[in-house]
C-alpha cells in the first residue's frame, strides 16, 4: 500500500488572505514504511514574508525570490502524489493550501477525503494529551535534534515516523529498514530437534484396558495386543 506524508511551510495561516504555499515536502510510504523517495520544492509566493512566517520556517523572501513558482511544479507534485493517500499533520491545513495553489494553477483540488489527519489519530490515541508534531516525537522518543526550524522535508520525515507509532508502531520480530527482512516476513530461529520419545502404556494402563474390553461382546480389539 503506497501513502504520500505531506507538509507545507507557508507565508500565513489562511489563504483566503493571499497567504501562499513557500515550500513542499512529501514522503513516500510503502506498507506504512519510508521507501527512500521523496519530493521536495522551495517556491517563490510572489508576495512579502511576515516576520512571525519567518520566524517559523526560516525562509526569507530574499531566499525565496528566485524559485520557481507554484505553476511551474504542479504537475511533478501531483506525479509524485498520485492517487495515494496523503498524511498530514492537521491535514485540512495543507490541504487548504495546496488546493488554493492549484486553482490559482488552473488544476483541479485534491479530495479532501484523501487525506489522513495524524493529529486526528493521535487525539483518537491520547485523548486530552499534547497532539502537536513535536510532542509527538517526545512522547514515541524520536530524534529530533537536527530540526531548529520547520521545515516541510524535515517534518514531513518526522511525521512519517510518528504515524508509523500512531497505528501501532514496529512490531516485535519484524525487520522494517530498507535491506532487511522483508514487511512481514516473521524472523525464525534454528531449533536442534529433539528425540522421539515413548508413549507406551504402564502395566496399570494395560491391565485397566484389558478390564474394560472384558465388558464388551465381540470386540475387535480382543485379537489386538497392547505393548
Amino acid at each position: 500500500m503506497r501513502e504520500i506524508v505531506l507538509d507545507t511551510e507557508t507565508t500565513g495561516f489562511d489563504p483566503a488572505l493571499g497567504h501562499r504555499v513557500v515550500e513542499i515536502g512529501c514522503v513516500e510510504l510503502f506498507n506504512h514504511v519510508a521507501t527512500g523517495n521523496e519530493y521536495h520544492a522551495y517556491l517563490n509566493p510572489e508576495r512579502g514574508m511576515p516576520a512571525e512566517a519567518e520566524a517559523v520556517h526560516g525562509l526569507s523572501a530574499e531566499f525565496l525570490s528566485n524559485k520557481q513558482l507554484f505553476a511551474a511544479i504542479a504537475d511533478d507534485m501531483l506525479a509524485f502524489i498520485g492517487d495515494s493517500p496523503i498524511i498530514a499533520h492537521n491535514a485540512g491545513f495543507d490541504m487548504s493550501f495546496i488546493n488554493a495553489e492549484l486553482k490559482r494553477a488552473g488544476k483541479p483540488p485534491l479530495p479532501g477525503d484523501r487525506a489522513i489527519d495524524t493529529v486526528l489519530l493521535a487525539r483518537r490515541k491520547f485523548p486530552g494529551a499534547q497532539a502537536s508534531l513535536d510532542a509527538l516525537c517526545r512522547r514515541f522518543q524520536i530524534d529530533t535534534s537536527g530540526r531548529d526550524k520547520h521545515g516541510a522535508l524535515l517534518d514531513a520525515k518526522l511525521l512519517a515516523k510518528v504515524y508509523l507509532e500512531l497505528i501501532g508502531g514496529r512490531e516485535p520480530g519484524l525487520a522494517l529498514a530498507a535491506g532487511e527482512v522483508a514487511l512481514g516476513q516473521q524472523a525464525t530461529q534454528e531449533r536442534p530437534p529433539r528425540p522421539a520419545r515413548r508413549h507406551a502404556p504402564t502395566a496399570e494402563e494395560a491391565a485397566a484396558h484389558a478390564d474394560f474390553i472384558a465388558t464388551l461382546k465381540n470386540p475387535i480389539w480382543s485379537n489386538l495386543s497392547i505393548t
